[in-house]
């Protein structure tokens, strides 16, 4: 398999997961702004979307959008727990979960990363995910992962976290948010994954 990736981005969640796994795959560097690919492609012929992450198949198919790769990455290997059985009560609440990470955090942050947005309109949008960030904190108060133990939704919710402060907000307010992705910034499959992004060769 092949995960195309951008450093700082929704790709970081996929990347981990399949270092949890400890599948075999090899990486492959995207350039946001050119869209070009580490190995001499335009990324808009791989995913025409345009945007990370995308997992390339040993069969050539492609599979875009981090919930989707999240989900078929855990499906490989069940017995490691990361996402519970298709068509359980458990799974379709590890959906729900995916779902408000994926609408209400990733979306509801992507604006703030616009250095072309005023003021006024990006406080309105961190009003909004403040909001967002009080519910977390109500849930990891009392649990050291959304579900009990880590699965899939952590490892996207780390990376979403991780984007705070790139816009100057303090996590430090929401303690236990803050205990939670220093917990998970620990394990040794995370330490790899943004480790070898750091070290990828920009395009």
């Amino acid at each position: 398999m092949k995960l195309y990736f951008a450093p700082h981005a929704c790709s970081l969640a996929p990347h981990i997961i399949l270092r949890e796994l400890d599948l075999p795959f090899a990486l492959v560097r995207v350039n946001n702004q050119s869209k070009a690919t580490a190995d001499g492609r335009d990324f808009r012929s791989i995913n025409p979307k345009g945007y990370v992450a995308a997992l390339e198949l040993d069969n050539g198919e492609i599979l875009t959008e981090g919930p989707a790769i999240l989900q078929y990455l855990a499906d490989l290997k069940p017995q490691a727990g990361l996402a519970p059985a298709n068509g359980s009560w458990e799974r379709s609440r590890l959906q729900e979960l995916l779902n408000f990470i994926s609408t209400e955090m990733h979306a509801g942050s992507a604006p703030l990363f616009n250095a072309q947005l005023p003021e006024a309109a990006k406080a309105i949008f961190r009003e909004k995910l403040f909001k967002r960030l009080d519910y977390l904190e109500q849930i990891l108060a009392s649990s050291d992962y959304l579900r009990g133990s880590f699965s899939v939704a952590d490892a996207y919710l780390f990376t979403v976290l991780n984007w705070l402060p790139l816009f100057a907000i303090d996590i430090g307010q929401w303690p236990a948010l803050a205990a939670y992705v220093a917990r998970i910034a620990q394990r040794p499959a995370v330490r790899a994954a943004i480790a070898s992004e750091a070290a990828s060769t920009p395009v």
